[in-house]
């Protein structure tokens, strides 16, 4: 990269702007992996810096185009679950941890029923030895179909389909598809970007919705002075 300015940060002493521009040639298409392993990959532990915050990235319209983006969006969520102008009404399930697969499918089915838009699976909800995951899904799934059933209404629940390696977090989203939910939800920083892309474009293929959970963003962007902006996490999605 070359770096073509610099610009001192007003009221910060020995703190600076540096703009860097890289040739686009340096970066494989469609990969946010690549993307970052060559920005921010090394850099961030030399010796020379005290610290390095990487507070925005501006990219080519030629290299975004590489990349297919979300799978879906807002209209196309509005458009599954039949809800128009308004505010979507959604909660998570607390306690969080801890309740059987059974009594958290009724937890689902009490807030959906009680008129909640969807309810959802905290970041840290996976496959443990209280509630198995497939466990988890079959019984979220017929308290939707139950809500749905009594409400008239469309409903939907976050299937948390973050897991251990990218084969069994296909298996989740796969089963959650089977099940017929119509949202699955990934932890993108704790799961990986390689993850995540292979979950959006499943996600996309089979209609799926897909939420993103940011879980250990803070460790990464809370500093003032070192680490990455949530800008920049943001943008990679």
């Amino acid at each position: 990269g070359r770096c073509y300015d610099i610009e001192a940060i007003p009221g910060e002493e020995n703190s600076f702007f540096a703009y860097v521009a890289y040739p686009i040639d340096l970066f494989e298409e469609g990969s946010v992996t690549n993307l970052l392993t060559s920005v921010v990959g090394n850099v961030f532990g030399f010796k020379a810096l005290r610290a390095l915050r990487l507070e925005d990235l501006r990219i080519s319209k030629a290299y975004v185009k590489t990349f297919f983006g979300p799978p879906h969006g807002i209209q196309v969520e509005r458009d599954k679950l039949n809800k128009y102008g308004r505010a979507f009404l959604g909660c998570t399930i607390k306690p969080k941890l801890g309740l059987s697969a059974k009594n958290y499918g009724r937890a689902c089915y009490e807030c959906l029923r009680g008129g909640l838009d969807f309810t959802k699976d905290d970041e840290n909800v996976n496959s443990q030895p209280f509630m198995r995951w497939r466990d988890r899904f079959a019984f979220v799934a017929e308290g939707i179909f139950k809500s749905q059933a009594e409400t008239g209404e469309i409903k939907g629940h976050y299937l948390n389909a973050t897991a251990p390696d990218s084969e069994a977090m296909l298996l989740r989203a796969q089963t959650a598809k089977d099940f017929g939910v119509p949202i699955i939800m990934h932890d993108y920083l704790t799961g990986g970007y390689t993850a995540n892309t292979t979950l959006a474009n499943f996600a996309r293929n089979s209609g799926l919705l897909l939420h993103i959970h940011r879980a250990m963003h803070a460790v990464i962007d809370r500093q003032r002075n070192h680490g990455i902006h949530f800008r920049v996490l943001a943008k990679t999605l």
